[in-house]
């Protein structure tokens, strides 16, 4: 064959906008008027610098102008660029945008790397095409790409579980190959975990008592627990789940936090070390194309970096929107199954939709759902990770994504209906202990509102889409509809959710089918309403999120932090610790506060137990002042007993705010925006309490209303419900289908008398607890046989505990009235006020019923 010319070093425009119009295989005759001012921004103010933001909103083109700025420094500098995509699916969609839309040649790396082309390969490393390839292929322990000149990462704003997942190892107790290691794992925290905790961490009690429990190990729990955790993941680490991360934090596990639920044990830092990974670390450059820019600093903690410079968006993008989305909340109006048939109904008039879900069983119903009542087609992730035209071009087709709110675009014609279902509120163990344990919801107030962004964006990309979003899952829809919360967003969305929701409150099924029906047909009956939406959007204004500039001035020190405790270096740790203690001063970071007193404390006790002994009295000062910062965090007081720090020092209230952060859990599952699950839940506690066959199932959810850990089995010998709340454990034995006449039978009186045995024996989170059996029932005299049965036991009259009940829940209702979400450390403190002025808290309550002595409320007979 004939000799191929060398290609000369080609003539590149000093900024990559102009780029564009080089490039004869592109379908557009310019890039836009924003695209082209952020690139010509980036030449001008960007070039050398290590870590650069650009901030690029949904529909903005944020796509074309990062290949752009690629294909513009590949050329010009002879470099090797790598684009990463959270996914396989993002990394199909861009190549395919590229080569389509663009012209610009590029080579998608995707699986195994003996599975990449020869020819991608070898004009990668040449630096003759862009590399596009998922944030995994360069985050894992042996990658191909190792020595990238630039990397771009595109929906930085959602990449925080694919950078940390490297450095995390998580032990999930329902994965058959991590069993064995969850069980190993659970004996060894046995030691340093109380009983109900760790039969939570087993998994014994139900999914629905656990609402969400999260907890952490503290360090100085950790430190004491550190060698037989080490020797007991080293003797599962063949697994390849186990083997990759644990090789990354082994030797810094003490630099690590740990945190459980009832399904899972994750281990991972607090901020993820990536200076410690050289192929992202040593490249000349990484820019980070995201939705928003991370005010506050939050796109720095993602990535572990201390400086970012950012480039905001041009234009006027932060005053109107893309495209028009018409939110329907039928949960304002509606129940299950209304809602339902309503989702059936609006799918068979979309033709196409796409249906997003928090995860795996919640897609299998929708699955199932669809399958039985409508007959269309399905795809899954799976299904479109190659190309989504099987969808696209499939007129009676439904999408469903499982943990999927970035990513995949349908615009124009492709989808015209989204449905959302519940609130990616937090996606990791770190993220939901910070938020509901320590009542840090500032921290990740943008977090979140990102993700919800780049949900309800998914067909909506370009100022000419439209697209019906019905949102369900009372999180999402207490998020959207919650007021309070709405001044944050951008004046546009503000309208839209205004207009929505006052569309959705008290309609009928019809109305809201109808109002559909309008918004598809996109005529003159829809254009009264859009006005609406423009009027409303003009009265909005966006508000700045809450504490913004403090967070953003700490994250230096956060990271600097980290850093140093990789690096053991205890004493740099404490004093990179003080000084973010130093700079969050304002009331909203009170829960962040007490973290950052709670980490300085850890780190000067590892210090002290280094060798560095003047450490220890370091670390009990700022483990006091972490309970001072922030009244209505419970977990901190696990920080008793530990060395240096005085359990008469602590308050005594632990018990009590333990139990209001369960009232908390409850409310939150069952909703705040509307009245409709909460006053059926209300009702059928009330109902069942009245009733002598629903009386026990009631009394079990009303204990768990209360905030107490509740149980109830069916077995020989066992009792009825049971409430547990700390060290405090209330049995009972109902006999509400006594009359008043009844005579308390020895029978009767031995069950009750037995139940204490029976808990120690069946419950064994009750081990260490004061069992107090309770018998609640009408009669007032006892038989002589039962006389013997009662020294120990309580009675509780039938009609005084239904008017207890009663007070209970209205006092429930009342706190309800000013709950917005969890975390709050106010709502904390002042419910708590509120339950023990009425007597319904724990501890109140144990006295009340230590006072109802059986012997002395009945006579013999």
């Amino acid at each position: 064959m004939a000799f191929k010319k060398i290609k000369s070093n080609e003539s590149v425009s000093n900024s990559p906008e102009k780029l564009f119009l080089d490039l004869p295989r592109r379908k557009f005759p310019d890039a836009m008027a924003h695209q082209k001012l952020i690139m010509k921004l980036y030449a001008e103010k960007a070039l050398d610098e290590s870590d650069v933001a650009l901030q690029l909103p949904t529909g903005s083109g944020k796509t074309l102008v990062g290949l752009l700025i690629a294909e513009w420094r590949r050329r010009k500098f002879k470099e090797k660029i790598v684009y990463l995509c959270p996914t396989r699916q993002l990394v199909n969609q861009v190549v395919e945008q590229a080569e389509e839309k663009y012209g610009i040649s590029v080579h998608g790396f995707t699986g195994a790397k003996s599975d990449y082309s020869p020819v991608a390969k070898a004009e990668y490393q040449n630096a003759d095409c862009i590399a596009i390839t998922t944030y995994s292929s360069l985050f894992n322990v042996n990658p191909y790409f190792k020595d990238a000149d630039i990397v771009i990462l595109d929906d930085a704003h959602a990449s925080e579980n694919y950078v940390s997942t490297f450095w995390s190892l998580q032990i999930d107790r329902l994965n058959p190959e991590l069993t064995g290691l969850h069980e190993a794992l659970c004996g060894v925290l046995k030691s340093v975990l109380e009983p109900h905790d760790y039969a939570r961490l087993c998994g014994e009690f139900d999914e629905a008592s656990g609402h969400g429990w999260v907890d952490k190990i503290p360090t100085v729990s950790l430190f004491k627990i550190k060698d037989e955790m080490i020797e007991v993941i080293d003797a599962h680490n063949k697994v390849a789940d186990v083997s990759y991360a644990w090789s990354l934090i082994r030797d810094n596990l003490l630099a690590c936090q740990v945190y459980i639920s009832p399904h899972s044990i994750l281990i991972r830092p607090l901020i993820p070390p990536t200076w410690t990974h050289g192929p992202f670390e040593n490249s000349k450059q990484r820019i980070y194309m995201s939705a928003t820019l991370g005010a506050g600093g939050d796109l720095e903690r993602l990535m572990g970096r201390k400086f970012i410079l950012r480039l905001p968006v041009p234009g006027d993008w932060d005053i109107q929107g893309v495209g028009r989305r018409f939110f329907i909340f039928p949960e304002m109006a509606h129940d299950q199954g209304e809602i339902e048939n309503l989702k059936m109904e609006l799918m068979n008039k979309a033709g196409r939709s796409l249906v997003l879900v928090p995860n795996n069983n919640s897609r299998d119903k929708v699955v199932k759902e669809v399958s039985d009542k409508l007959g269309f087609d399905i795809y899954t992730s799976d299904d479109i990770e190659k190309s989504k035209k099987i969808f696209t071009e499939n007129p009676k087709a439904v999408a469903i994504l499982s943990n999927r709110y970035d990513g995949m675009d349908f615009p124009k014609q492709e989808c015209r209906l989204l449905f959302i279902d519940g609130l990616p509120r937090a996606t990791n163990l770190q993220e939901r202990f910070v938020m509901s344990r320590m009542g840090a919801n500032a921290l990740f107030n943008e977090r979140i509102q990102t993700r919800v962004l780049q949900a309800i964006g998914r067909c909506t990309r370009s100022l000419e889409d439209y697209s019906a979003i019905v949102v369900s899952g009372e999180s999402l829809t207490d998020y959207f509809g919650d007021i309070r919360k709405r001044k944050y967003f951008h004046p546009e969305l503000q309208a839209e959710l205004t207009f929505g929701v006052e569309q959705s409150k008290n309609a009928q099924i019809k109305d809201l089918i109808e109002n559909f029906e309008i918004f598809l047909e996109n005529g003159e009956r829809w254009e009264y309403a859009n006005n609406e939406i423009v009027l409303e959007r003009k009265r909005s204004k966006k508000e700045a999120l809450p504490a913004i500039n403090e967070l953003e001035s700490t994250v230096k020190n956060e990271i600097e932090y980290q850093m140093k405790l990789w690096q053991s270096d205890f004493v740099s740790a404490l004093k990179c610790a003080e000084e973010v203690v130093g700079g969050l001063t304002l009331p909203e970071l009170r829960g962040y506060r007490a973290l950052w007193h709670y980490l300085a404390g850890s780190v000067a006790y590892l210090g002290s137990q280094n060798g560095v002994e003047k450490l220890s009295i370091k670390a009990k000062d700022h483990y006091k002042n972490a309970k001072k910062s922030a009244l209505g965090i419970p977990w901190l007081a696990s920080l008793t007993g530990f060395e240096g720090v005085n359990e008469s020092e602590l308050d005594t209230e632990e018990i009590g705010l333990k139990q209001i952060e369960r009232v908390e859990a409850m409310l939150s599952s069952l909703g705040t925006v509307n009245e409709r699950k909460y006053a059926n839940y209300e009702k059928e506690i009330l109902e069942g309490l009245s009733s002598d066959k629903y009386f026990e199932n009631s009394q079990k959810n009303l204990g768990e209303l209360l905030g107490f850990n509740c149980g109830k089995t069916v077995s020989d010998g066992s009792p009825d419900p049971w409430w547990i709340s700390g060290d405090i454990c209330f049995v009972f034995e109902d006999h509400a289908g006594a009359k008043d006449t009844t005579i308390l039978d020895a029978t009767k009186a031995r069950q009750a008398s037995s139940h204490p045995a029976w808990m120690r024996e069946n419950v064994l989170y009750s081990s260490d607890a004061e069992i107090i059996p309770v018998l609640v029932t009408p009669v007032k005299k006892a038989s002589e046989g039962a006389w013997p049965h009662l020294d120990n036991v309580s009675l509780w009259p039938l009609e005084d505990f239904r008017t207890w009940a009663k007070n209970a829940l209205s006092v429930i209702r009342d706190v309800r009235k000013t709950f917005v979400e969890s975390g709050d450390l106010d709502w904390r403190v002042n419910s708590f006020n509120i339950f023990k002025e009425n007597k319904i808290d724990s501890l109140s309550l144990y006295k009340m019923i230590k006072s109802l002595k059986a012997k002395e409320i009945l006579t013999k007979e």
